[in-house]
């Protein structure tokens, strides 16, 4: 099977909503993001447009993809020298305006998370690295391979530059998943404020 980033596809800006809507059903129940929104209806409400100021961010300082148009399965990536958790690049993607549109409280959450994962990968990670900050696969078609589908070919890519790759999960069951496709966790924490599990992990450039 061919796992090149030609059988892909790159995101844009038209593709932006029918990504986030994907996310947003894939987490609905992740612990993350229980941890950001506990109530379930508002959770369902709110987090595409949370989702949507992440994809923003990964097409202008990043790359996302798609299996296909149908949006089955995304990932957005980062390379490790980006900036985009700058303040202008928060407030260019919109998430500047995340307070008026989920709350005070919902953002402070994300805040220390925020602060907590990055200084964890600043220490496990003090290399150059592409970072899978986000992947999704709609429950409609989870167990039928679109996570191998999507993560295969970046691999490949990072191979030929001689880049590892990091992730963090907040799901146990993710652990192994992430395992089967070459990662190993290199730090376990819990996050700062909750009782929620964060498990950092790296794969080396093969």
């Amino acid at each position: 099977m061919n796992f090149g980033l030609n059988n892909l596809v790159r995101l844009r800006k038209r593709d932006i909503k029918a990504a986030a809507e994907t996310l947003a059903k894939a987490f609905q129940d992740y612990p993350l993001s229980l941890y950001f929104i506990p109530d379930e209806l508002e959770r369902r409400k709110k987090q595409p447009a949370m989702f949507s100021t992440l994809i923003k961010n990964g097409l202008k300082y990043g790359e996302v993809y798609a299996t296909s148009s149908k949006m089955e399965g995304v990932a957005v990536w980062f390379p490790s020298d980006s900036r985009h958790n700058t303040r202008w690049n928060n407030f260019v993607s919109g998430r500047f305006f995340m307070p008026f549109i989920v709350g005070t409280a919902t953002v402070k959450r994300q805040k220390a998370f925020g602060e907590y994962a990055g200084a964890v990968r600043k220490r496990v990670a003090p290399f150059p690295h592409w970072y899978l900050q986000l992947l999704a696969v709609d429950p409609e078609y989870q167990g039928q391979g679109f996570s191998s589908r999507l993560v295969k070919p970046m691999f490949s890519r990072a191979d030929k530059e001689g880049l590892p790759c990091f992730l963090e999960t907040q799901a146990e069951k993710n652990v192994a998943l992430y395992e089967h496709l070459g990662f190993r966790v290199v730090e376990e924490g819990i996050i700062p404020g909750s009782s929620v599990n964060s498990w950092a992990m790296l794969r080396k450039n093969e």
